[in-house]
C-alpha cells in the first residue's frame, strides 16, 4: 500500500518532520527480503517489563511468522501521550505499512484523527473502542467482567477466616496509576460490585498513584491502606505494582493482579490474578488482516464468554495458596459468566 499525503497535510507533516525521521530510522528494514505485507506495531510505552505490550508484540509476530513475506516492525512510542499522535502520523506518512497495530484505550481517538489525513491507512487497535470508524478494527476487553472477578475474589478473601493476613475490618483496596474514564466508570465500580456481591458491607479504599512508575510512593500508599485494614489490594499501577507487593510483604497483606498472571512476582502474596488473552486476539485479528478477511469499521467487545477474559485459576501457586472453598466459588462465578447466566455489559465510553 503506497499513498501520497495530500496538500492539506503538508503543514502537519512539517511539524512532525523530525519525528518522521526518527521513526523512519527505527523502522528501517532489518534484512533484504521480499515483503508482500508490512505491519508496524506501535507501542504506547515500552515493551520490556510490560506484560500487556509483550503479549501484543508476541501475538502479532506469531501471526506474521505463519505467512510468507510478512514483515513486522515494533516502534516504542514512549510514555508521553502527547507524542503518540506524531508517532502514528509519521508511520502513516511513510506509506509503507499495510497495517498499524496498537493497544491502548486512548489510541482509537488518536488513530481516527490521523486517518483523516491518511484515509487509506488501516489500524488494528486492541484494548480500545473505535465506534466503527471505517479505517479501524478495534477490540475492547470487557473490563467490567474482569474487575468484577477481582472484586469477587477480594470479597471472598476478606471474609475468609482461614487466611493469615485477613483482619476483621471487611476492607479491600484498589490502587490506580492514574484516573481515567475506564478506571473511574468501569473498573472501580465493578471491583466494588464484585466484593459487595459477597458481602454488601465490604468497603473499598481507592487511592491514585499519579503515574505509572513510582514504586516508592506506591509502597507508601499501599502501606497506609493495609494499616487502615485493607486485607487485599488490586494494583493497576504499572511499575508501581512492585511497591504494592513490597508493602504487602512487609506489613502482611495480599495483592491482586490485573491483565496477566502475577503469581510468580511474589508467591503467597500475589494471591489472585485476572487475565486478558491479548496475545491470542492479537494473533487472530492480525492473521485475519494479513489474509484479507478482517473487516474494518468494526468495533468488538469480548469477554469471559468469548474466552478472552478470565481469572487464572490453573496456576500451581493459586492452587497452593488459595483455600479450596474460595477456589470452588471462583470456578462457579466464572462459569456463570461463561454460560451467560450472569451478564455484566461493558459500557461504551
Amino acid at each position: 500500500m503506497k499513498q501520497r499525503p495530500s496538500a492539506a497535510t503538508a503543514l502537519k507533516l512539517a511539524i512532525v518532520g523530525l519525528a518522521a525521521v526518527t521513526f523512519a530510522v527505527a523502522c528501517a528494514p532489518e534484512e533484504e527480503t521480499e515483503v508482500s505485507y508490512s505491519i508496524a506495531v506501535f507501542v504506547p510505552g515500552v515493551v520490556e517489563g510490560s506484560p500487556t505490550y509483550e503479549m501484543l508484540v508476541d501475538g502479532v509476530r506469531r501471526a506474521a511468522n505463519e505467512r510468507d513475506g510478512v514483515a513486522v516492525r515494533v516502534i516504542e512510542g514512549g510514555f508521553n501521550q502527547a507524542e503518540w499522535s506524531e508517532g502514528l502520523t509519521s508511520l502513516s506518512a511513510t506509506g509503507e505499512y499495510d497495517l498499524i497495530v496498537s493497544s491502548n484505550p486512548s489510541l482509537p481517538e488518536i488513530a481516527a484523527e490521523v486517518a483523516e489525513d491518511f484515509p487509506d491507512q488501516r489500524f488494528l487497535i486492541l484494548d480500545g473502542y473505535g465506534h466503527n470508524h471505517e479505517s479501524m478494527a478495534t477490540v475492547l476487553f470487557n473490563q467490567r467482567e474482569q474487575a468484577f472477578l477481582n472484586g469477587y475474589f477480594a470479597g471472598l478473601v476478606t471474609t475468609h477466616d482461614g487466611l493469615e493476613h485477613v483482619r476483621d475490618a471487611g476492607r479491600i483496596g484498589l490502587l490506580a496509576g492514574q484516573e481515567y474514564p475506564i478506571m473511574n466508570e468501569v473498573i472501580r465500580p465493578a471491583f466494588a460490585l464484585g466484593a459487595q456481591t459477597v458481602d454488601p458491607d465490604i468497603e473499598v479504599d481507592f487511592r491514585v498513584l499519579g503515574n505509572w512508575y513510582d514504586a516508592g510512593t506506591a509502597q507508601e500508599l499501599a502501606g497506609s491502606m493495609i494499616d487502615r485494614g485493607a486485607d487485599v489490594i488490586l494494583t493497576i499501577a504499572g511499575g508501581g505494582n512492585q511497591g504494592v507487593i513490597a508493602a504487602a510483604k512487609e506489613r502482611g497483606g495480599y495483592v491482586l493482579w490485573f491483565d496477566s498472571p502475577g503469581y510468580d512476582h511474589e508467591p503467597g502474596v500475589v494471591l489472585g490474578s485476572s487475565i486478558i488473552r491479548l496475545d491470542t486476539i492479537a494473533y487472530e485479528r492480525t492473521l485475519e488482516a494479513i489474509e484479507g478477511t478482517r473487516s474494518f469499521g468494526v468495533s468488538e467487545v469480548v469477554g469471559v464468554r468469548e474466552g478472552y477474559v478470565d481469572f487464572d485459576t490453573e496456576h500451581s501457586l493459586y492452587e497452593r495458596h488459595v483455600p479450596s472453598d474460595i477456589r470452588a466459588e471462583m470456578e462457579e462465578i466464572v462459569g456463570r459468566l461463561h454460560a451467560g447466566e450472569l451478564e455484566l455489559e461493558m459500557p461504551r465510553l
